[in-house]
């Protein structure tokens, strides 16, 4: 049975109303969709909430999936039209952060000797993945999912462009603008992309602390939890000096599990219809194991009250 096969047959029971299903349903694309959050809205409590929320439309849209593209393609599509539609703006969004003020903080960000004090390495890789992800704030949101979908999680055109809901040929044009205002930012700043540019990761871990934005007892990025996988740009980055290895070597960042349960306990619940109708209607936290998960404002899902008895079906998808 093929890859698709499989997928088609796991919908079909999840749809039926098995919870196990369901269930394998949502670990499948969690953890893809997290990844995509994260790197569009800068920070995790955000990526988390966005992942939620996505998560919540892959369940109640399960019967739409005609297998035109795997789970994960066709859960991108969805978190795609998400993030872009996003109405919370990041804080580097709100600041109108463009590629000269990221030059400028470069060139304005760095001490004349490398970090000496203790944890030198780890906050040496948490400045660069914080730097990293900074970087693609300043592309305006089409133009950084694009980035995304291409150059960090290297997706075949055609498929990145189905995602996008355009031609092949008018995604290849925005990802190579996207690549060409990338690039140019980071060889001439980046010390890791081109050799002679001043920027090293090592000799800002000053500078970010004194301003705040490093905790050198709580790095975030560095010591964020993992599925275990090593992508192979991690491992070439340094011999490559490649912009586009550099933004794609963050680790295989995985999504707290807290959110994904909250989902799939509304759906065993027995307490709640998956219907594709008009407003969201409000959800009792504790219906979610105590998660609030807050409702879409930008879509047809609403959770609303069932009569379905939990012993009949665990949940009723349409």
């Amino acid at each position: 049975m093929s890859p698709r096969e499989n997928e088609s047959e796991l919908v079909a029971r999840a749809i039926d109303g098995e919870s196990a299903a369901l269930e394998a349903v949502v670990n499948l694309v969690q953890d893809p969709i997290y990844r995509l959050a994260l790197r569009m809205v800068l920070r995790p409590p955000d990526a988390e909430d966005a992942t939620q929320e996505i998560l919540v439309r892959v369940v109640t849209r399960l019967s739409s999936w005609q297998g035109e593209a795997s789970l994960v393609t066709w859960a991108y599509r969805i978190g795609v039209n998400y993030l872009l539609n996003l109405r919370r703006t990041t804080p580097l969004e709100q600041m109108s952060f463009t590629f000269d003020r990221f030059s400028e903080d470069l060139a304005n960000g760095t001490s004349p000797a490398d970090y000496a004090g203790p944890d030198a390495e780890l906050l040496a890789e948490e400045v660069r993945l914080s730097c990293t992800q900074a970087v693609l704030q300043c592309l305006e949101r089409s133009e950084r999912i694009t980035y995304l979908l291409g150059e960090v999680f290297d997706l075949p055109s055609d498929q990145a462009a189905w995602i996008l809901d355009t031609t092949p040929a008018a995604y290849r044009k925005r990802l190579e603008r996207a690549r060409r205002r990338i690039r140019a930012a980071m060889s001439a700043k980046c010390g890791l992309v081109n050799e002679a540019a001043a920027c090293r990761c090592s000799r800002r871990i000053e500078v970010q602390i004194a301003r705040g934005r490093l905790d050198r007892g709580h790095p975030v990025f560095a010591t964020h939890p993992t599925s275990g996988a090593v992508r192979e740009a991690e491992r070439q980055m340094q011999e490559l000096h490649d912009t586009a290895a550099l933004l794609s070597s963050h680790p295989a960042y995985s999504a707290p599990r807290s959110r994904s349960e909250a989902v799939l306990t509304l759906a065993r619940s027995g307490r709640f219809s998956l219907l594709a109708t008009e407003p969201p209607a409000e959800v009792d936290p504790d219906a979610a194991g105590g998660c609030i998960l807050q409702q879409p404002t930008t879509s047809a899902i609403v959770l609303q009250s069932s009569s379905t008895s939990p012993s009949t079906s665990s949940a009723r998808m349409t």
